[in-house]
């Protein structure tokens, strides 16, 4: 048995020698929720993070390794606790975007109280960027504001006090923001919920909300 561990252990490749570790390759990884994993992209690889992967938004394609790490439904505290910890202790990407926050302003519409929620999110946004610049301090960081949906009620005054908050820990941490609210202003056929019959919880863009998406972040990247 002994002799079998030590065999295979033998046989697996040391962590440098792991693909996704070569210092030749751009390690792009993704971090956020619904709109990073392409949720309502039909398909889900029409979603944002996968255009700018196709596009060589950071590298060309034979040289990029993506790890897409966007889960639907996360807040803000769950990407500090675990997605964070993800790119720091194993993927270690040279390059980053992030886009969360739209289910910490979930709460708000749920009836939480604006100030606390947004002021926990201050919080955790802070705290994700000072991990990763500590830990990953040549990363090259990208991160986005958020569209507005005048379809919800509050939206409209929401989303801009959010967007400020956005700008300002990023500009602390001197992260670019890609600006997908302007993107979104005053286009129509952006929003799953400005379809006929749409549900009053299809937040998530159409493919064209997306390629605006990737778009607004390409401004920044260029």
């Amino acid at each position: 048995l002994f002799a079998l561990v030590f065999s295979l252990a033998a046989a697996t490749p040391a962590a440098a020698d792991l693909p996704w570790q070569f210092d030749n390759n751009t390690r792009y990884m993704a971090l956020g929720d619904s709109l990073v994993a392409g949720y309502g992209a039909v398909p889900a690889t029409r979603g944002y993070v996968y255009l700018l992967y196709k596009d060589g938004a950071f590298d060309k394609v034979t040289n990029t390794l993506l790890s897409n790490a966007g889960v639907p439904g996360v807040t803000s505290r769950q990407v500090l606790e675990h997605q964070v910890p993800q790119a720091i202790e194993a993927f270690r990407p040279t390059v980053i975007t992030l886009t969360v926050g739209g289910n910490d302003l979930l709460r708000i519409l749920k009836g939480e109280a604006a100030g606390q929620v947004l002021s926990e999110f201050q919080a955790n946004f802070t705290l994700i960027l000072q991990n990763l610049r500590t830990a990953l301090p040549n990363a090259r960081i990208v991160v986005s504001n958020l569209y507005t949906i005048p379809q919800i009620p509050g939206a409209d005054q929401v989303v801009p006090v959010f967007n400020q908050i956005v700008a300002g820990v990023a500009s602390a941490f001197n992260v670019p923001v890609a600006d997908v609210y302007s993107a979104f202003q005053g286009r129509p056929g952006l929003l799953l919920i400005e379809r006929p019959g749409a549900a009053a919880d299809e937040v998530h863009p159409t493919n064209a909300g997306y390629q605006a998406m990737a778009q607004a972040f390409e401004a920044v990247i260029r």
